[in-house]
């Protein structure tokens, strides 16, 4: 049996994390699929998995094997492109998952750009604010903003996401307007349920400082808490870019000017710098370059 194959079926294997998922993705026979890994435990002279009723493990002799097989397909590859890097156009299935407030307001933008330059990729975008499994869940590429990157992660850093503190004139005139970061821990404020739900950072004439707050509302999407802050509810911490569009309108009040919330990191997660596919390696050059230029995102920055 071709060692290629077969290795490339025990890594798809481990990554979808079930023969039956591996034999389709590889749109082959899940008997098929069972012969080619037979063929590599016979190989390896060792069992490579655990199998139980739920789930698949690797073995010891497993991990060593994936890393080996992982380098094999990296060599077959760059043969490939030694002989011919212009043979395709970009093709394929990216699928990408970011927040909704960064999705309605930046991907989908940057998205539809792409698309007029790579007509042949196809692009399914998830709006989804946890942390999600890339390999579990099929995703190639998660856009995710955050101060806290896990080192485990391979990550490229797009652009920065800065933050404004801002209430509606309905909720100031009803409550006052806080004239200090200290003054926010007497106000309702909307909190994030996955960041800085305790603590809002600030950073005023190069000094650092925080300020515990709270309130009776919190979500794990800030676009949630934009709608509430519209609807007097309480103070948000938002994206700049999120709230930029109601500032201008007077729907919404910047507070603490003088006090810059701590800003932010956009990073590009996938999973691995080997055997990327192409279209994933054009998306992340091309939102590297559409951040730095976009007009409509450069006027949502400070």
């Amino acid at each position: 049996m071709d060692r290629l194959t077969a290795a490339n079926v025990f890594i798809t294997i481990v990554e979808r994390g079930s023969m039956i998922a591996a034999a389709e993705q590889l749109e082959m026979s899940r008997a098929m699929v069972t012969r080619y890994l037979a063929q590599m435990e016979e190989w390896a002279g060792a069992r490579l998995l655990h199998r139980t009723t739920r789930k698949l493990s690797l073995t010891d002799a497993g991990e060593r094997t994936l890393v080996l097989s992982r380098k094999m397909l990296d060599v077959a590859n760059d043969i490939d492109r030694v002989e011919d890097p212009q043979s395709d156009e970009i093709s394929g299935l990216l699928r990408i998952t970011c927040s909704q407030s960064l999705g309605q307001t930046a991907l989908v933008g940057a998205v539809t750009q792409f698309l007029k330059q790579h007509p042949l990729v196809t692009v399914d975008l998830q709006m989804n604010n946890r942390t999600v499994n890339l390999v579990e869940e099929r995703i190639d590429l998660a856009l995710r903003i955050t101060n806290e990157l896990d080192p485990n992660l391979i990550a490229r850093p797009l652009s920065i996401c800065q933050s404004v503190v801002c209430a509606s004139p309905d909720y100031l005139a009803a409550h006052g307007t806080p004239q200090h970061p200290e003054d926010l821990a007497s106000h309702n404020c909307l909190t994030y349920s996955w960041f800085g739900k305790s603590l809002w950072y600030f950073e005023h004439d190069g000094e650092q400082s925080s300020v515990a707050v709270s309130g009776n509302l919190s979500a794990n999407e800030s676009v949630v808490l934009l709608a509430g802050t519209l609807q007097a509810a309480g103070i948000s911490m938002q994206p700049y870019y999120s709230a930029a569009p109601l500032l201008a309108t007077g729907e919404l009040v910047e507070l603490l000017p003088d006090y810059q919330p701590q800003q932010m990191e956009i990073y590009g997660i996938y999973t691995s710098r080997k055997q990327m596919p192409a279209a994933l390696r054009a998306m992340l050059d091309f939102l590297v370059a559409w951040f730095a230029s976009d007009e409509q995102w450069l006027k949502m920055m400070r």
